[in-house]
C-alpha cells in the first residue's frame, strides 16, 4: 500500500488544529500540523506532535467484543451479532419493565459530530429518553448556561482573529499556557506586535499563565463573582460604562447596579485574599481598552457556582459594550476536541437537536417530525445529567447504561460513589478503544471502537469552526467506528420496541448523517443549512451560523447588538456571590485545586502511552507551600495522604513556593491504571452548580498528613510492549498503601511503591508479573528477615531491569543509581556483584525535562542563562521552545527568575 497523507484534525484540546496523518500500509506512520487549516496555521502542541507515537501498536487496544454471562464471571470473546444482540434484548426487557427512563447513555466530546447525533436520536427518539448525558457536562456545562442565559443562545460571540486583536486579555480560571498552547502562541505573537495590550490573569495558583501576565490576581478558589462585580462596581462609579449600548441592547442591568454597590474592592479584596487596588487595576485596564477578551475555562465552569461566575464575567463584557466586535467578548475555551458538536446536535440530557428545548412543546414535535417518530414518543422531561444519573444507578433507579468513549470511574467526582453506581447497575455497555481504562472493568459488554485517524466524521471547535475528519488507517482487529456501532445497536432496538423503525438508522456514509443534523439546524441560530461535505471538503473548515445562500459562516456573533433572545436583547444577571460547597474547617483546612499538566490529557488512555509525555511531569505529586510544609512537618519527596470527607489518596509531596498557603494542587490525570487510587476525584465533591448541574470538581476541603509507609519499592523494567506489561502490573497497585507506574523511556516502566511494613507476597506476585525471574542474567539478594530485597537483570553488556525494595535510605539511593544506569543504557562497568554494593555517594542525575520536543533538561537551560544568555539566544543555542512552543513560557519564568537572582 502505497504512503498516504491524510488531513484531519487532532483529537485532543477545543482548539481543533487541523493535522496531517501520514500512512503507510494500513498503519499511522507520522502527524504533522496542517498549514492551511485556519485553527493552527501549522502549528500543533506537545501531545499533538505525539498522536502518532500514541497510535504505534495495538497494545492496550480492544480489538474485539467481549461479554460475560454472570457479574463475577470473567468476559469472554463474542462476535458482533452476539454482543449487540444480547445488548439490544437487555435494553429492550428493561425499558419494557421499568419505562424508558431506566436507562441511560453517557457519551463523550470526544466523539465525532455524526456519532453524537445518532447516539441522541437513539435514545430520544427509539427509547424515549433524555437520559443522554456527556462527559462535556463536567467541563462546559456552565459555560452553555451562561451563554444561554445572557444571549438567548449557546456558543462564543467570539473567534480566534480576536486573539490578534485583542487590547486587554483577561484569563479566568484558565491556564492558556498548558491546556491551550497553540492559541496561547497566536496571542503571545500578537503581544509582541501590540506593545501596550495588558494581561490580567484570575487564578490562585501561579502558573505558567500568571508568570506572563502585567497583572496576576491570586485569588482565593471561588471567589470570582466576588471580583467580578467588584470590578463591575468600579466601572460604574468611574464612568466606564457604555450607557449607550446598555439602553440599546441589553436588559436587567438596574438589579445588577443595585447589586453591585455592595461590592467594593474593599469588600470584594477581602474575600478574594487579593489587594483593593489591583482589582481597580484590572477594571480600569479592562474598561478602558478599545477591545477587551476574556477568555475562561474549567476555573470558572467546574464549581458550584459556575453559571454565576460565568454570567458575572460576561456582565462587564455587556456593561462596557465589549462583544461584537474584533478583540472583544467572552471566549469559553472548549476542554475537548468536540464538546460543541455535543452541543448542536443535543446530545446533552437537558437539550435537544439544534439549540431547542426539552420543554417547548413546538421543538419536541418538530424534532420528531424529523426523526419521522410520534410525537409524544419524545419527553418532555429533562433527562439526568452525569452526578445525578451516577447517583440514580447507585440507588438502582437507572438499571442499564450505556458508555461511549469517557471514563466515568476516573473522571466522575466522588469516586466512591461512581464506582458504587457501576456495580449496582444490572448492565453495564462500554464502548471504548482502549481496553483497559478504569471503566471498562465494570464493563458487562465491552464494544472496540474505532479511535483517531480511524474514521469520518466532522467536529466542530471553540471558535464554531467545523472540521472534516478522515480516516487515515482502518481500526485494528474488530474495532468499528462509534457510528456503526450506535447504528448497529440502534436498529436492533428499534426492532424491538418499535417495529418497522430500524430503517430510521440506514446511513451509507456519514455525509448523509451530517445532512439529516444540518436540517434539524435550519432557521436556528447554529442554522448550517448552506454546509455540507462537498462545501468543507472544496472550501476548507467553516463556522456557524452559515445558512443556505451565504458562501462563509460568520466569525463574530451578535456584531448588529441583536441577540437570540425573544426581543433581541441581552441579559444582565445579578446573582450574588457564594463560598465552595465544599468549605475548610479545623479538619479539613486545606483547597484542594485539580488542574493539568501540560504533556497529558484527561485520563492519560492516549497519552500515557508516549514515553516523551512523562519528561516534564514524571510521576504524579501534591504541590504545597514550602510554609505550610514546614508547619506540617512535611519534606520534598514524602509520602503524603490526601483526604476529605469523601475519600484519599496517597501521593508524593512537592514544595511550591508559588502555591497560595492554604491551597495545594494535585493533576487531574493520574487514575487507576498508574496509582493504587482513582487520583484527585477520590476526594471531590459531587455537588453541582443548580443552573448548569456541573460539578465542583476544581475545590475540595481536604486535609494533608505523612503517610508511614516506610518499606520502598523500586522497580523497573526494559521491555518491547509496555502498555501489556502496565496491564499485567495494574492489578497489583491497589494491594499496597502506595503505588505509581510511569514511562521511564519509551521501552521502560518505572514502578514506585510502598507500605507500612515488608509485603514480600505481594513481591512475588510482582516479580510474576514483571517476569524477573532467577537466570544466568539475573542476580539477587535478600534478607527476608529486614524485608530486604533486590533482584538486577542484564540484556548482554547492558541493564535490562532492576527491583529494590527495603527501608534503608542507603538501598533507596543505590537503587536510583542503578535506575539511572537504566535510562543510561550504556554498557555496564566492573563486577555485576557491584550492582548490590552501596556505591559512591554521588548525586543521581534525575534532570526534569523542560522542553518535550528537543528534550533539553532544566539543567542545561539554568548553565546556558547563567553564562548570560538572553531567552532569543537560550531557544537558538539549545533548540528548546523552537519547535511547538509549548516550553516557552516556563523558559520565559526560568530567564526572568534568572535575572533576578543576577540583578
Amino acid at each position: 500500500m502505497a504512503k498516504t497523507e491524510t488531513r484531519s484534525t487532532c483529537c485532543y484540546c477545543g482548539v481543533g488544529c487541523g493535522v496531517l496523518i501520514a500512512s503507510e500500509n494500513g498503519r499511522i506512520t507520522g502527524v504533522r500540523g496542517d498549514p492551511a487549516h485556519p485553527a493552527n496555521y501549522g502549528r500543533l502542541c506537545s501531545k499533538g506532535l505525539q498522536l502518532a507515537a500514541s497510535a504505534t501498536g495495538d497494545s492496550g487496544r480492544a480489538l474485539y467484543p467481549e461479554m460475560r454471562p454472570a457479574r463475577d464471571a470473567p468476559r469472554r470473546r463474542v462476535g458482533w451479532d452476539e454482543a449487540l444482540d444480547a445488548a439490544a434484548d437487555r435494553f429492550a426487557d428493561i425499558v419494557r419493565r421499568h419505562g424508558p427512563d431506566a436507562v441511560a447513555f453517557y457519551a463523550s466530546g470526544q466523539l465525532l459530530t455524526e456519532d453524537y447525533y445518532l447516539f441522541n436520536k437513539l435514545a430520544k427518539g427509539v427509547v424515549g429518553t433524555n437520559n443522554i448525558d456527556t462527559n462535556s457536562r463536567l467541563c462546559m456545562s456552565s459555560a452553555v448556561t451562561g451563554y444561554k442565559m445572557a444571549f438567548g443562545a449557546d456558543g462564543p460571540p467570539t473567534c480566534y482573529e480576536d486573539l490578534e486583536s485583542a487590547g486587554c486579555v483577561l484569563f479566568a480560571g484558565s491556564n492558556m499556557a498548558y491546556a491551550h498552547p497553540v492559541l496561547f502562541r497566536r496571542l503571545e505573537d500578537a503581544r509582541r506586535t501590540w506593545g501596550d495590550a495588558r494581561w490580567i490573569v484570575v487564578d490562585p495558583r501561579c502558573t505558567d499563565t500568571a508568570a506572563m501576565a502585567d497583572l496576576h490576581l491570586q485569588i482565593q478558589p471561588g471567589t470570582d463573582v466576588a471580583l467580578f462585580h467588584a470590578m463591575l462596581h468600579h466601572l460604574i462609579w468611574e464612568g466606564l460604562i457604555d450607557a449607550g449600548y446598555i439602553a440599546a441592547h441589553t436588559d436587567g442591568f438596574a438589579a445588577l447596579k443595585r447589586m453591585a454597590r455592595d461590592y467594593t474592592p474593599a469588600a470584594a479584596a477581602d474575600i478574594c485574599g487579593v489587594a483593593a487596588d489591583d482589582i481597580v487595576t484590572a477594571a480600569e485596564w479592562f474598561g478602558r481598552s478599545p477591545a477587551s477578551l476574556s477568555l475562561y475555562c474549567m476555573g470558572l465552569n467546574q464549581s458550584s457556582q459556575g453559571t454565576a461566575k460565568n454570567l458575572a464575567l460576561i456582565n462587564l463584557h455587556l456593561a462596557t459594550g465589549q462583544i461584537g466586535r474584533p478583540g472583544a467578548g467572552p471566549f469559553s475555551l472548549t476542554g475537548q476536541p468536540n464538546a460543541m458538536g455535543g452541543r448542536e446536535v443535543g446530545g446533552m440530557a437537558t437539550m435537544l437537536a439544534a439549540h431547542r428545548d426539552i420543554a417547548d412543546p413546538d421543538h419536541r414535535r418538530e424534532v420528531a417530525a424529523h426523526w419521522d417518530v410520534p410525537a409524544d414518543r419524545l419527553s418532555p422531561r429533562p433527562g439526568l445529567p452525569a452526578v445525578a444519573m451516577f447517583e440514580a444507578l447507585a440507588r438502582g433507579d437507572v438499571k442499564a447504561v450505556w458508555i461511549v468513549c469517557t471514563n466515568p470511574a476516573h473522571s466522575m467526582p466522588d469516586l466512591a460513589l461512581a464506582r458504587q453506581a457501576l456495580t449496582r447497575a444490572e448492565l453495564v455497555v462500554v464502548q471504548d478503544a482502549f481496553a483497559d481504562t478504569d471503566t471498562t472493568a465494570f464493563a458487562d459488554i465491552l464494544l472496540p471502537a474505532a479511535s483517531w485517524g480511524e474514521k469520518e466524521g466532522t467536529v466542530t471547535n471553540s471558535e464554531r469552526r467545523i472540521s472534516r475528519v478522515r480516516m487515515a488507517a482502518p481500526p485494528p482487529g474488530e474495532a468499528m467506528a462509534d457510528s456503526w456501532i450506535a447504528c448497529q445497536f440502534a436498529r436492533r432496538l428499534a426492532a424491538r420496541l418499535h417495529p418497522g423503525e430500524a430503517d430510521h438508522f440506514d446511513y451509507p456514509d456519514a455525509s448523509r448523517i451530517f445532512d439529516e443534523h444540518r436540517g434539524l439546524t435550519i432557521g436556528r441560530d447554529l442554522d448550517i443549512g448552506g454546509l455540507d461535505y462537498r462545501l468543507l471538503e472544496t472550501a476548507g473548515p467553516q463556522q456557524w451560523p452559515l445558512p443556505a445562500g451565504r458562501r462563509e459562516g460568520q466569525a463574530r456573533r451578535y456584531v448588529d447588538g441583536r441577540f437570540a433572545t425573544a426581543d433581541g436583547k441581552a441579559r444582565f444577571h445579578a446573582i450574588a456571590y457564594q463560598p465552595p460547597a465544599d468549605k475548610i474547617s479545623a479538619r479539613y483546612p486545606f483547597r484542594l485545586i485539580t488542574g493539568r499538566l501540560r504533556d497529558q490529557w484527561h485520563g492519560m488512555s492516549r497519552t500515557g502511552r508516549v514515553a516523551s509525555l512523562f519528561a516534564h511531569s514524571p510521576e504524579p505529586e501534591l504541590r504545597m507551600h514550602p510554609e505550610d510544609a514546614g508547619r506540617q512537618n512535611l519534606r520534598d519527596g514524602d509520602l503524603v495522604r490526601v483526604a476529605s470527607k469523601r475519600g484519599q489518596w496517597v501521593l508524593p509531596l512537592k514544595t511550591d513556593g508559588e502555591m497560595a498557603p492554604g491551597c495545594v494542587f494535585a493533576a487531574m490525570h493520574w487514575n487507576r491504571r498508574f496509582l493504587n487510587s482513582g487520583g484527585s476525584n477520590e476526594a471531590t465533591t459531587s455537588a453541582v452548580d443548580g443552573l448548569s448541574f456541573q460539578p465542583e470538581l476544581k475545590h475540595a476541603a481536604v486535609r494533608v498528613e505523612k503517610a508511614e509507609l516506610p518499606w520502598r519499592v523500586l522497580a523497573a523494567l526494559r521491555d518491547d510492549d509496555p502498555p501489556a506489561l502496565q496491564s499485567r502490573l495494574t492489578p497489583l497497585l491497589g494491594d499496597v498503601g502506595y503505588a505509581a507506574i510511569s514511562l521511564a523511556a519509551s521501552d521502560i516502566l518505572l514502578l514506585r511503591a510502598a507500605d507500612a511494613a515488608p509485603r514480600l507476597d505481594w513481591l512475588a506476585g510482582l516479580l510474576d508479573a514483571l517476569a524477573l525471574w532467577p537466570g544466568p542474567d539475573v542476580l539477587e539478594y535478600r534478607d527476608d528477615g529486614r524485608g530486604v530485597f533486590k533482584r538486577v537483570a542484564w540484556r548482554g553488556e547492558r541493564l535490562a531491569g532492576l527491583l529494590f525494595a527495603g527501608g534503608a535510605q542507603a538501598d533507596r539511593e543505590a537503587g536510583e543509581r542503578l535506575l539511572q544506569c537504566l535510562l543510561d543504557d550504556e554498557p555496564w562497568q566492573g563486577s555485576r556483584l557491584s550492582a548490590f554494593s552501596p556505591g559512591p555517594a554521588r548525586a543521581v542525575k534525575r534532570d526534569r525535562v523542560v522542553c518535550q520536543c528537543t528534550q533539553v533538561g532544566e539543567a542545561a537551560i539554568l548553565d546556558k542563562l547563567a553564562q548570560g544568555l538572553d531567552l532569543a539566544e537560550l531557544k537558538q543555542a539549545l533548540g528548546c521552545g523552537t519547535v511547538c512552543g509549548s516550553c516557552g513560557p516556563e523558559l520565559a519564568r526560568l530567564a526572568q527568575a534568572c535575572l533576578v537572582r543576577s540583578a
